[in-house]
């Protein structure tokens, strides 16, 4: 069994979609990040960064593994699934996973943040982050060009890219451009474990699960 500390956030639905994909049992606790329940005490003991996804395997005595891309690879070598066993295919993988960590996700976050968060509009900012975001689209539309999928085959590489492209009208950017990754976007949209994973968690909700298992791992 999984523990998944999750929100409502691009980066926690990668890790139920993987789940879900997976087959593998889990119990989301979802947190409630204006309430900062990311930084109570309780869950740092879990992840000392304080922030969404964190996860708990209780099958391998409590193991605690934390940043979104460390807990899809992690899942992925559990199961073997969704990741290449050869060295090229597995570094494929990890290249676009990694380009979702270091570009998509914090370029996209920046345009999510100075268009819908900022007390003040700034349009310059706005327009950096969302040419960025964009710019980024047509990389992912490039490869999609040449491949069903980011790195080959379905992996998790795709499962990292969708909850961000997923909204990507909330960063105020049209698909339409492109056309190739609109396709794959449709495509992954109407796989079932993608379906289900996005809806997870429904609502905030307190996670009262945290305290026991930060427990277990202050005595482990």
């Amino acid at each position: 069994m999984i523990d998944l500390y999750t929100a409502t956030t691009p980066n926690g639905r990668k890790i139920s979609i993987a789940l879900e994909e997976m087959g593998l049992a889990y119990e989301a606790h979802s947190f409630n990040l204006r309430a900062m329940d990311q930084k109570k005490p309780e869950f740092l003991k879990i992840n000392p960064n304080g922030r969404i996804p964190a996860i708990v395997d209780r099958d391998a005595h409590d193991f605690a593994v934390f940043e979104s891309g460390a807990i899809l690879i992690y899942l992925a070598e559990k199961t073997g699934k969704l990741l290449p066993t050869d060295a090229k295919g597995r570094s494929t993988v990890f290249q676009w996973l990694m380009w979702q960590m270091g570009g998509l996700g914090p370029m996209q976050g920046q345009a999510n943040v100075f268009l819908r968060y900022w007390p003040e509009q700034i349009p310059s900012v706005i327009s950096r982050y969302q040419n960025e975001t964009r710019r980024l689209f047509g990389v992912m539309d490039t490869q999609l060009s040449k491949s069903e999928w980011l790195a080959g085959d379905y992996s998790i590489a795709d499962i990292a890219c969708y909850p961000w492209v997923a909204q990507h009208d909330w960063s105020g950017i049209s698909l339409e451009p492109f056309a190739d990754l609109a396709r794959w976007f449709a495509k992954m949209g109407e796989r079932a474990a993608v379906q289900k994973g996005m809806q997870v968690p429904a609502l905030p909700r307190p996670a009262a699960a945290v305290v026991e298992t930060a427990q277990k791992l202050i005595m482990t």
